[in-house]
């Protein structure tokens, strides 16, 4: 019997599949908690409607993950830290406190989607990089600057 997989079933397939199992394991288990759907005329519209929306739903994202990568180009987020003679600096700055600059600014970023995952501790500008989305990175200027 041909199924459409309305979630990922381990070592049967992925969401929005369609596949051929056992007619029983289809009826008694499959359909009966709700994990697939009979192929049908009608589904199989569904399935391409369903399809449809979620290609422009990954398209809006990207655009506005596009449009946020732009955004971040013109900005640079200035941190102070202790630094001695030579500049040596105490400390660095982590990706949670870039997260937390960026909140302020009104910005929403993860910081597990901070690619550059090591402390900043070089005084200067330093470029990190953000996967915004897929295939989406954007770039933030870290300024660190020196107080004794």
């Amino acid at each position: 019997m041909k199924v459409i997989l309305k979630s990922d079933v381990k070592n049967v397939g992925k969401k929005g599949q369609v596949v051929n199992v056992a007619d029983g394991y289809a009826r008694n288990f499959l359909i009966a908690r709700g994990l697939a759907v009979p192929q049908t005329e009608r589904s199989m519209e569904i399935l391409a409607a369903q399809k449809e929306e979620e290609k422009k739903e990954d398209a809006r994202k990207k655009a506005e993950a596009e449009a946020l990568a732009e955004q971040l180009k013109g900005i640079t987020l200035e941190f102070r830290v202790k630094s001695g003679k030579e500049g040596r600096v105490f400390g660095s700055v982590s990706t949670k406190q870039i997260v937390e600059e960026l909140r302020k600014r009104g910005i929403s970023v993860d910081k597990r989607k901070i690619l550059d995952t090591q402390p900043i501790i070089s005084l200067g500008v330093t470029k990190v990089r953000v996967e915004l989305y897929k295939g989406v990175i954007g770039t933030i200027n870290c300024s660190l600057k020196g107080s004794e």
